[in-house]
């Protein structure tokens, strides 16, 4: 038995769904992307009990999460054993940042490792009960990157993971701005359920056009590494997606202060930006670091409100780290 495990996942990007219509027999086919950080820090020993501690600045939330996904997994897996786990870093919960599948799976692959079950981070989404709508966490957790899902199957009742369609490295020099509104919380767990029951059906005509975007612009565009023609391709997702969205968001985007930013960004020239998943964070993509940097200046002068903060980083092209200690 591994005396201890250390595991590292980060947060990632949900860029859009390109498929909401289902008529094919599939629903919710999306792409998104592994982001270096904000991350997810677990360290994990065996112990008769479960127990989780976390450093000082590590919400309550975010440890009350990690407990019960281990007592979840724990009975699932019937073990007669516990676990003692403590978080050093975390990725901002309700943000758009995927925080919830990332607790599960890493928290999944500390047990797995410790008592040498050996589960793939898909049979761990399926016992916690995560990636029912979009793999890309998932496949973020195994693989980083660039990703694109096929979505869930329409027909039966089926909980399996979405399956990974394409992955591709993002390209290192380009350089991430993540965008924070620290006033509310993104939309998720019921209120996440009930704003897609009553969302109309969505059109099978642009549907189509979303998926053709997907395949005939942005996956050639990120092989070629053409920032400019992968973020027209994301603005047409985030455009079409975000005001079928906007009654349940309450507009294209769920913040009115990323929203501003956003708007200043696209009229400014910026190719590619958007928010991810239910927000309220924004993101916006730029050719390097500098060039981040340059804009995160002036965005900082023109929008000098406490409620907004910033965070420049790269892409992961890499899966979860797991180290050990015996």
């Amino acid at each position: 038995m591994t005396a201890s495990v250390q595991v590292r996942s980060n947060g990632r990007l949900h860029m859009g769904f390109f498929d909401l219509h289902g008529g094919l027999g599939r629903k919710f086919g999306s792409i998104g992307l592994s982001l270096a950080e904000p991350a997810l820090l677990v360290n994990a020993s065996s112990a008769e009990k479960l127990t989780i501690t976390g450093e000082p600045l590590v919400p309550a939330t975010v440890q009350a999460k990690a407990y019960a996904v281990a007592q979840q997994l724990i009975t699932k897996l019937n073990l007669n054993a516990g676990i003692a786990l403590h978080i050093s870093e975390y990725i901002p919960e309700h943000a758009g940042l995927g925080s919830g599948t990332q607790i599960a799976l890493a928290v999944g692959k500390a047990i797995s490792h410790l008592y040498q079950l050996d589960l793939s981070a898909r049979q761990i989404a399926e016992l916690a009960d995560r990636g029912r709508r979009s793999g890309i966490g998932v496949a973020a957790f195994d693989y980083g990157g660039l990703l694109v899902d096929g979505g869930r199957a329409v027909a039966g009742a089926s909980d399996a993971v979405p399956p990974m369609l394409a992955r591709y490295d993002f390209p290192d020099e380009w350089s991430i701005l993540l965008i924070f509104d620290n006033t509310q919380p993104g939309i998720h767990g019921e209120q996440e359920k009930l704003g897609f029951n009553q969302l109309p059906v969505f059109s099978e005509n642009l549907a189509a056009h979303l998926c053709r975007h997907v395949l005939m612009q942005a996956m050639p565009a990120i092989v070629e590494r053409d920032l400019a023609a992968f973020g027209q391709s994301i603005q047409v997702l985030q455009q079409h997606v975000g005001d079928y969205f906007a009654p349940v968001q309450g507009g294209r985007y769920a913040s009115k202060l990323v929203e501003g930013v956003l708007n200043h960004l696209q009229q400014t020239g910026v190719a590619c930006f958007g928010q991810s998943s239910w927000g309220p964070t924004g993101f916006a993509i730029f050719e390097n670091s500098n060039v981040t940097e340059n804009h995160l200046q002036q965005l900082k002068t023109r929008f000098n409100n406490q409620a907004l903060s910033w965070k420049i980083c790269k892409a992961s092209n890499q899966g979860a780290q797991v180290l050990f200690a015996h």
